[in-house]
């Protein structure tokens, strides 16, 4: 298989789940994030340190009331964990151990029934939207490993996205050593950011096989790990969340827009074209962008640096098949690309 097709074949993985017609984009402002759910982890985690809940309410600017009728916005949970993030130095973490399977219907039984953790992981790519809305995770197999690596969904603000990092890595490990039966599995985990301080918070509940300095934030494991059965597990059927849960599959908006440019990366995907595929006008379309802290150019820069380092560090190609595959004209064109990504050039990358 050449490279090209090769680039191809990784998308069906978890790169860019399939989702169902009308399973539209939500934004940084749209309410779809039900209280009962990820407001009632946070809600959780305060009253545990008994802190006042209704003053976090109130900064974020949430109304009062806990039922499912109550939805919450990105923004507004953003907000919620922004003063989680302030209120202790194990927050991510603590609220990560709480947060998978979770309590978020259909879309957590199906995490808990899943035959095996990679069954589960797929669940949670396809299902982001209900289970991480924040940031979506992104699965692939690379010969006797699988990758899950994380990318914003809907324009987390910089400061807060290592918190939001820590807490969707906690979650995944948490509920990977529960539903397996074990008490830590060998993950490997890569930062986008360079070593905190302080690593034993890290390393306790995220093993200590930890890389700092990294262009992106991502876990591994041995796949034949993710491939051991569950106890018991009994998988309930992809297509019975959906039909139960419309809001389970949508994707934020910064996703929508990778997932739509992935099968593009060696090509020249254009801000018209995109914005014909949401709908909308190319004005209209750069204006929700920069809403989100971002831009046509940007997302589409992160993609492809985002590729160019799976590309030359997990499978060990060389800089004028990677630059060739994402339709780079020579190496040094692309070098001087991957440069402006990464701040590395390609010859820099560590394994």
């Amino acid at each position: 298989m050449n490279l090209a097709a090769r680039l191809q074949a990784l998308i069906p993985q978890g790169l860019a789940p399939a989702t169902p017609d009308g399973a539209t984009a939500y934004a940084l402002d749209t309410p779809l994030i039900p209280w009962a759910y990820q407001g009632a982890l946070v809600a959780e985690y305060a009253h545990s340190r008994e802190m006042d809940l209704a003053e976090w309410r109130r900064r974020a600017g949430v109304a009062e009331g806990s039922g499912l009728g109550l939805l919450l916005s990105p923004r507004q949970l953003l907000a919620l964990l922004e003063q989680a993030r302030c209120s202790a130095p194990d927050a991510a973490f603590v609220l990560g151990r709480l947060a998978l399977p979770g309590h978020f219907g259909l879309a957590s039984q199906a995490l808990q029934q899943a035959p095996h953790l990679l069954g589960a992981l797929q669940t949670l790519c396809r299902f982001a939207g209900r289970l991480t809305p924040l940031l979506t995770p992104r699965l692939l197999v690379q010969g006797d490993e699988l990758f899950l690596y994380w990318t914003d969904a809907c324009g987390a603000p910089a400061p807060l996205r290592p918190f939001l990092v820590d807490l969707h890595m906690s979650a995944v490990v948490g509920m990977a050593a529960w539903l397996q039966g074990e008490a830590r599995l060998p993950w490997r985990c890569s930062f986008n950011r360079t070593v905190p301080r302080d690593l034993a918070r890290h390393a306790s509940f995220l093993g200590t096989d930890l890389r700092f300095d990294c262009q992106v934030d991502a876990m591994r494991l041995p796949l034949a790990r993710a491939l051991q059965p569950w106890r018991g597990a009994a998988a309930l059927p992809s297509e019975r969340v959906l039909a139960a849960d419309p809001d389970a599959p949508r994707r934020g908006l910064l996703t929508a827009l990778y997932d739509h440019l992935l099968p593009q990366a060696a090509g020249q995907p254009s801000l018209d074209g995109a914005a014909r595929h949401f709908g909308v006008s190319p004005a209209t379309l750069k204006r929700h962008l920069a809403h989100h802290g971002s831009s046509f150019q940007g997302e589409f820069d992160t993609l492809r640096s985002h590729l160019a380092c799976y590309l030359l560090r997990e499978e060990g190609h060389g800089h004028e098949r990677v630059a060739h595959a994402l339709g780079f004209h020579d190496a040094a064109n692309f070098r001087r690309s991957f440069k402006r990504w990464t701040g590395l050039t390609p010859g820099q990358l560590g394994a």
